[in-house]
C-alpha cells in the first residue's frame, strides 16, 4: 500500500522515546512491500501480453507459461495483502500527529487505492479460476482491470508522497489545515510525474529480471527446453527495454531535485558549502563537512544537477544542521543505486543488440550468471532509491511544513511490536518461498503441447 509513505531516521535531539523505533518499524514493513508493489505493476501486463501471444500464434506454449505465472501473480499478491494492511495500520498508530492533521488533503488517494484494491482482489479470482471456465477471448479481457486496477492503485500511493515530497493544495490558519484541494494535492506537484514514471519503469525492471532469475539458473544448471527459454526471453527482453530508460528518467528525477530539495541533493553528494561549478564525488566517506577519500570530478555535479558546469548547486550550510538528512545513508544509497542501475542498463543493451545481430539467446555462461545476479541487484538498488528518496526528506514528514518528530505517536511498547513485527515478516518470508518452490516443481501442464526437448547446454538453432 503506502510504504512510500516511511519516515525516515531521527533528529538527533528529539524529544520522542520511540521516534527511531517507529522509523524502522516503518523502513522495515515498506522493505517487505515495496517488491510486491512492482510485481502489482508489472506482473498482470506481462502476464496479458503472453496470453495475447497465445492467441495471436495458437502455441500453447504460451498459455502454459501465462498460467503457470498467473500462481506466482494470484501467491504474491495474498502476500501483498498481508504487507500493505500491516502499513495502513501503522500509518496510524505510529504517525498519529500526520494523519489528523493531514488525512483531509490526501484521504481521496488512499478511498481510491482501497478501491482499486478490491477491483484487483476480484478480477485475480474471476482471472485465475476462469482459464478453464471462459473463452480465451473472454479470459484475456477479464485481466484488463486487474492491470488497471494494479496502476491506478499504485498511482494513489505515489501521489501521496509526492505531495509530502512537495506538498500543495492547502493551506494552514492556526495552525489548522484549510481550505483544502484533494486533487491539485495529489496531482499539482512537480514531484509526481517523475516519480510515477520512476517507480512504474522500477516495476517491470524488478519484475523482469526477477521473473527470468530461476530460467537463467536453470540454464546454467543444464536444464534449457524451449519452455525455459522462451519463459527466459520475455521477462529479460522487458527488463533490457526499460534498464536504459531507467537511467534517463533518473537524470530527470535528480534535476527537480536539485530545485525543489536541494538539502537532499546536497546529502546526496555531500556538498558542505554553497559552490559555483560544484565537483561530483565518487564514493568516499562524508565527515568533518567534506568527502573524504573519494574521487573528486570537477564541476560534474553543477553539470548533471542544472546542465550547466558553472551553475551553483545549494550546500548543507544553507539550512541550520537539525535540518539536515543523515549524510552518509544518503551518499551509500545514491551511489548504490546509480552504479546497479548503471550495471543494468549495460547488461539489458548488450543483450538487446545481441538478439537483434545474432537473432537468438546469448550462449555465454557469464551471461547466465549476470542474469540470475540482475534479480536480487535490481532490488537493491529499488530500496536504496526508496531510502535516498525518503531518509534524504528528513526531518521532515511533510517537506517544510511538519516534522517527523512532530508526526510519531506517543505511545509506548514500540519495541515490542518492532518484534513482533519482524517475526511475522520471517515466517512471510518463509511462507512465500515454500510456496514459490511448490509453484516452480509443479509439473508443466502443456495440454497438449509437443515441447521440444533440447536439455542440457547445447546450442539450437532455433532459440527464442
Amino acid at each position: 500500500m503506502d510504504g512510500a509513505l516511511i519516515a525516515g531516521l531521527p533528529l538527533a535531539a528529539t524529544q520522542q522515546a520511540y521516534l527511531h523505533e517507529a522509523s524502522q518499524m516503518q523502513a522495515l514493513s515498506f522493505a517487505m512491500h515495496i517488491p510486491l508493489v512492482c510485481f502489482g505493476i508489472a506482473l498482470p501486463a506481462t502476464v496479458l501480453f503472453v496470453e495475447w501471444l497465445h492467441l495471436r500464434t495458437g502455441d500453447p506454449l504460451y498459455r502454459t507459461i501465462a498460467k503457470r505465472w498467473t500462481r506466482i501473480m494470484a501467491s504474491l499478491f495474498a502476500v501483498g495483502v498481508i504487507t500493505g494492511t500491516i502499513l495502513s495500520f501503522e500509518m496510524g498508530m505510529l504517525w498519529p500527529g500526520f494523519m489528523s492533521r493531514f488525512g483531509s488533503v490526501f484521504g481521496l488517494g488512499f478511498a481510491i487505492e482501497g478501491f482499486s484494491f478490491f477491483l484487483e482482489a476480484i478480477f485475480i479470482g474471476v482471472y485465475v479460476y476462469g482459464w478453464d471456465r471462459l473463452s480465451p477471448r473472454a479470459h484475456l479481457l477479464s485481466g484488463l482491470p486487474i492491470v488497471f486496477a494494479g496502476m491506478t492503485g499504485s498511482l494513489m500511493v505515489i501521489s501521496v508522497n509526492a505531495w509530502m515530497q512537495h506538498p500543495s493544495g492547502f493551506h494552514i490558519s492556526g495552525g489548522h489545515v484549510v481550505d483544502v484541494h484533494p486533487l491539485a494535492a495529489l496531482f499539482g506537484n512537480s514531484f509526481l510525474w517523475n516519480e510515477l514514471v520512476h517507480m512504474y519503469l522500477a516495476g517491470y525492471l524488478v519484475a523482469g529480471f526477477l521473473l527470468a532469475m530461476p530460467y537463467a539458473i536453470a540454464r546454467l544448471r543444464g536444464v534449457w527446453t524451449r519452455y525455459e527459454r522462451t519463459a527466459f526471453a520475455i521477462p529479460l527482453t522487458i527488463a533490457a527495454v526499460v534498464a536504459p530508460v531507467q537511467v534517463l528518467i533518473g537524470d530527470w528525477v535528480a534535476r527537480d531535485v536539485a530545485t525543489t530539495q536541494p538539502t537532499k541533493l546536497a546529502a546526496i553528494e555531500g556538498l558542505a558549502r554553497t559552490t559555483r561549478g560544484a565537483p561530483e564525488h565518487l564514493l568516499g566517506w562524508y565527515t568533518d563537512g567534506q568527502v573524504k577519500f573519494g574521487i573528486a570530478i570537477p564541476k560534474l555535479l553543477s553539470l548533471l544537477a542544472f546542465h550547466n558546469p558553472d551553475a551553483t548547486v545549494q550546500g548543507l550550510d544553507a539550512v541550520p544542521p537539525s535540518q539536515r538528512p543523515p549524510v552518509n545513508i544518503e551518499r551509500i544509497s545514491f551511489q548504490l543505486m546509480v552504479a546497479i542501475g548503471t550495471a543494468l542498463a549495460l547488461l539489458g543493451l548488450w543483450f538487446l543488440l545481441f538478439r537483434w545481430r545474432r537473432g537468438r539467446l546469448p550462449r555465454q555462461r557469464w551471461f547466465y550468471i549476470a542474469a540470475a545476479a540482475a534479480g536480487p541487484l535490481s532490488l537493491v538498488a529499488l530500496i536504496a532509491g526508496w531510502v535516498v528518496t525518503e531518509v534524504g526528506r528528513q526531518p521532515w514528514v511533510v517537506y517544510h511544513v511538519m516534522s517527523t518528530s512532530e508526526a510519531v505517536t506517543r505511545a509506548s511498547g514500540i519495541p515490542v511490536g518492532y518484534g513482533v513485527l519482524a517475526a511475522t515478516y520471517l515466517l512471510v518470508i518463509g511462507a512465500v518461498i515454500w510456496v514459490l518452490r511448490r509453484l516452480a516443481a509443479a509439473p508443466l501442464d502443456t495440454r497438449g503441447d509437443p515441447l521440444p526437448a533440447t536439455p542440457g547446454t547445447a546450442a539450437s538453432s532455433r532459440e527464442a
